[in-house]
């Protein structure tokens, strides 16, 4: 199949050859079609694998039907596509503006936060058929009326897991009773646990549901491994493997903002140039941050679970756990950094003792049991036990020898041709957010305040 099997207009096509494509990836075969026909649509595939793209086309083409346009209904805008953190949100309206280059009467505004709102008041105003939002910033907009969601027509979940946990949950509820009921929603991600599926359904009529590989799964140009290391040890194995290997990008990853600072200062004292990314930096600060690590000017980015979903960086060899996530199916959507668009990749988690449980849950989510290496040097100590857990929750986080610095679970905010980037929609179960949030993921619910990552707070921006 070829893009021009699809029905995309002229224009559309013309920008996809422009960025070298010509075939589909099997996600975006399945899903265009689906969009293109008005139905709801719940879509899971690997990272990496040109999700965006899968449904940037088909609204594109949708909205290219209508050749007023704008003069129509210019203060509403007609599509909302919302995702969870900032760097995202950019991803996103980048590819939104990169496929409808050619479309001069289709206008797209990017509403998150960490910077003013007054060029984005100007943008919505001005009028903006497709916005690409976070939640909390949206509903400042709203709040200010300088977004009116009473004519939108297409409601996009990317990285719809996320979206609909216990953080966000309230602030999606908010912005669905704003919505009209009778609408388009599409839900995208790589990972659907049994309970984001069971809540999905609630918001979808009659959704096609489209699986392109097993459920939370990584690509296979993924190679993974598990080095088994005391937690106090981590730090001097990770400068051993970046010096001995000679790695030049590599991606990070803590579990806390402050792991990430800590870290990335300890990697620069050892003359390894790296900088931290999570939700207390500003957004000046995280798009310098990301934008030196793709350019090369640092060595190693260090990140909170923030960067697991918002980053699309060409060929990024190598991402590290140096801590593993609570979230299991987080795992899938750190690794998946990495073996994008065809490219392999290398995966290393460091693991201690106290993380064996979060390992052993890993490994049920992938169905397969990850290769465990011990380095010379690093053997982990025998006489060092787990410290013990109370109600889902490590005891103090001073407490044991081997205990984690802040044991408290953490919730922060895909050979060949590079993928692109990547009906009526049921009543919503609740307006606002007088019910209780009842769902979602509990082992989220856990994270104190102070160590949630500003990306996934549920007033995000």
């Amino acid at each position: 199949m070829q893009f021009t099997d699809l029905g995309l207009r002229a224009e559309i096509l013309r920008a996809i050859g422009e960025q070298g494509y010509t075939t589909p990836t099997p996600i975006q075969a399945k899903a265009i079609p689906v969009v293109l026909e008005g139905r709801d649509l719940m879509a899971s595939a690997q990272t990496g694998t040109g999700k965006t793209a899968g449904f940037t086309l088909p609204i594109l083409q949708l909205l290219s039907k209508s050749d007023a346009g704008l003069s129509i209904k210019r203060f509403k805008s007609r599509v909302l596509i919302l995702t969870p953190p900032r760097e995202l949100a950019v991803q996103v309206h980048d590819s939104v503006r990169t496929y409808g280059r050619h479309l001069s009467h289709v206008r797209s505004a990017a509403v998150f936060g960490g910077v003013g709102m007054g060029p984005q008041t100007k943008a919505l105003r001005a009028g903006s058929e497709i916005i690409v939002a976070t939640p909390g910033r949206l509903l400042d907009h709203v709040q200010q009326r300088s977004a009116d969601l009473s004519g939108i027509e297409i409601l996009v979940l990317d990285e719809a897991d996320r979206m609909l946990d216990m953080g966000f949950l309230p602030d999606i509820r908010r912005i669905l009773a704003l919505l009209p009921k009778k609408k388009q929603s599409l839900l995208f991600s790589a990972t659907f646990s049994d309970e984001i599926r069971a809540l999905a359904a609630g918001l979808l009529h009659e959704p096609v549901s489209v699986d392109v590989a097993p459920r939370n799964t990584a690509t296979s140009l993924v190679k993974q491994s598990v080095y088994l290391v005391d937690k106090g040890r981590k730090r001097d194995l990770l400068v051993q493997m970046l010096e001995n290997h000679g790695w030049h990008q590599v991606l990070v990853f803590t579990r806390t903002k402050h792991g990430a600072d800590a870290l990335a200062e300890r990697l620069d004292k050892a003359g390894i140039k790296s900088a931290a990314l999570h939700g207390n930096k500003t957004q000046g600060a995280r798009q310098r941050a990301l934008d030196d690590f793709k350019r090369n000017k640092i060595t190693v980015l260090v990140a909170t679970d923030i960067a697991a979903r918002g980053i699309d960086i060409d060929q990024l060899p190598h991402v590290i756990n140096f801590e593993l996530p609570n979230v299991p199916e987080d795992y899938v959507h750190r690794i998946g950094r990495t073996g994008r668009a065809g490219a392999e990749g290398e995966a290393i988690s460091l693991v201690c003792v106290d993380e064996h449980r979060l390992l052993r849950d890993i490994e049920r989510v992938l169905k397969k049991t990850l290769e465990k290496k011990v380095v010379p040097g690093f053997e982990p100590d025998p006489s060092i036990r787990p410290e013990p857990i109370n109600n889902g929750r490590r005891s103090s986080p001073g407490a044991g020898a081997n205990s984690p610095r802040q044991g408290q679970p953490h919730r922060s905010a895909g050979a060949g041709t590079k993928p692109p980037r990547s009906g009526t929609g049921a009543k919503p179960a609740y307006k606002g957010s007088a019910k209780p949030v009842g769902t979602g993921d509990p082992r989220r619910a856990a994270a104190k305040p102070g160590q949630r990552d500003a990306g996934s707070h549920s007033r995000t921006r």
